[in-house]
């Protein structure tokens, strides 16, 4: 009789597994095959983050620190436990979550996905910003026009002793020197000088641009003096920029079309304020940069996006079984709001993966398995949580809460905010005071 029991314990708790995972196909599908309205998901995502803060709060927060007063602990014990567990859930969930991000994770959710694209774009950019800030001719134009001008940067190596270009070619592009050194050699078309240098240049100095300015073919021979990496600019890639740039455009006026090289390294401007206000400026990404990333990092990310729904997933289930003895005492609100939040994060999720380049199978496939990984961990909270003593279950489950609430507030709520604005406050609140009722009607 016994062994009945706790199966149908256990059958209980796969059940509300099972039913509070199930919303991610409903939202998968419509987030491949139906147009709904982006606000009305939203409102239905803040609506489930509301209610999730609610049961949060009432049901593992103060419920827990009520059971550990009556097991004997002081109130600041019982609210040290149950805030520890709520920190280290939270800090193990966040830490595990960005991993997966930087893993492809972050394409589930267009807010992870922005920050995660914005990182990629300025940590690829940042070493270019400085050697630019050190180049006295790009450095005129606007730091804001920053975007423009670094897709069309090229990297360029060559070995020591080599030569760039010799006196009498046609100018084809300006070069900034990212590492190494050159050297400037005179002499005429066809005859490479062998003499002194008449120059040094290194890091962050420019060469090439007078040719460009002037339409004559190039005075002098740049050699390599060691293993060097430059930064190119086409020409015309260099003449676009110039035509769309008054303040470049003017500036290369001023400048001598005979001004020797060395000239042109004179009189620095601050570079250090040069790149911080450049660098402000890359707080955006275009459309083309964002897409162009998005299906790069969709390749390859399958199981950081599975591992990445799994722990959206797993803390929510495991609270969930562990607190089922039967189907009368059902964590209502904690499932409403993981039921509900599961359709709009699926559908947006879905809509994202696709553009991704991921085929709809593929993408009920990535679910199916939060599905499975959602029936499992209730029935793992009610086995491994729900049988233990008191004071490990609350804290457990404090665990799992503090975990949950840092995906509320990570992907939840932004999510929710990105795709309605502030109108999401009023369905948050709402959901807020109806998982309060269901606590209160429930005691």
């Amino acid at each position: 009789m016994a062994v009945s029991f706790e199966l149908y314990e256990l059958g209980v708790a796969a059940v509300l597994g099972f039913g509070t995972t199930s919303s991610l196909i409903v939202g998968a599908t419509l987030g491949l095959y139906v147009q709904f309205s982006k606000r009305i998901l939203a409102c239905i995502l803040a609506f489930a983050a509301g209610a999730l803060i609610s049961a949060l709060a009432i049901e593992l927060g103060y419920e827990g620190t009520q059971m550990l007063l009556h097991s004997g602990f002081t109130s600041s014990a019982s609210w040290a436990s149950v805030s520890a567990g709520f920190a280290t859930g939270a800090t193990i969930y966040y830490g595990i979550s960005r991993f997966l991000c930087w893993k492809g994770a972050a394409i589930r959710y267009v807010t992870q996905f922005r920050e995660y694209a914005l990182a990629k774009k300025q940590h690829a950019v940042q070493e270019r910003i400085k050697l630019l800030a050190k180049s006295d001719l790009l450095r005129h134009l606007s730091p804001e026009a920053i975007d423009e001008i670094l897709p069309h940067i090229r990297t360029r190596c060559i070995r020591a002793g080599e030569v760039l270009f010799e006196a009498g070619e046609i100018g084809d592009a300006l070069y900034v020197v990212a590492a190494g050194k050159m050297e400037v050699l005179g002499g005429v078309a066809g005859d490479l000088a062998t003499g002194p240098a008449i120059a040094q240049l290194g890091e962050g100095e420019t060469f090439g641009e007078m040719s460009l300015l002037s339409g004559s073919v190039r005075t002098a021979t740049m050699r390599a003096i060691q293993d060097t990496v430059l930064l190119e600019i086409g020409k015309v890639d260099f003449e676009r920029l110039v035509g769309s740039h008054h303040q470049l455009a003017t500036t290369i006026e001023r400048i001598s079309h005979d001004r020797a090289i060395s000239n042109l390294r004179s009189g620095r401007a601050n570079p250090e304020v040069w790149v911080k206000v450049a660098s402000d400026s890359l707080e955006r990404i275009s459309h083309n940069e964002a897409d162009r990333l998005l299906i790069e990092t969709g390749e390859g990310a399958g199981m950081a996006i599975v591992f990445g729904n799994i722990l959206d997933t797993l803390p929510g289930c495991l609270v969930i079984g562990a607190k089922s003895a039967g189907f009368e005492t059902l964590s209502l609100s904690l499932m409403l709001g993981m039921f509900l939040g599961g359709i709009p994060e699926a559908a947006a999720s879905a809509a994202m993966l696709r553009k991704a380049g991921y085929r709809p199978s593929a993408i009920f496939g990535l679910w199916s398995t939060v599905i499975v990984t959602g029936i499992l961990a209730a029935i793992a909270g009610k086995v491994l949580i729900g049988s233990t003593n008191a004071f490990l279950a609350i804290f457990s489950q404090a665990l799992a809460g503090g975990a949950v609430l840092a995906l509320v507030a990570h992907a939840m709520i932004p999510e929710a905010i990105n795709a309605a604005g502030s109108l999401v406050v009023l369905p948050t609140v709402a959901g807020f005071l109806f998982a309060l009722y269901l606590a209160l009607a429930a005691s």
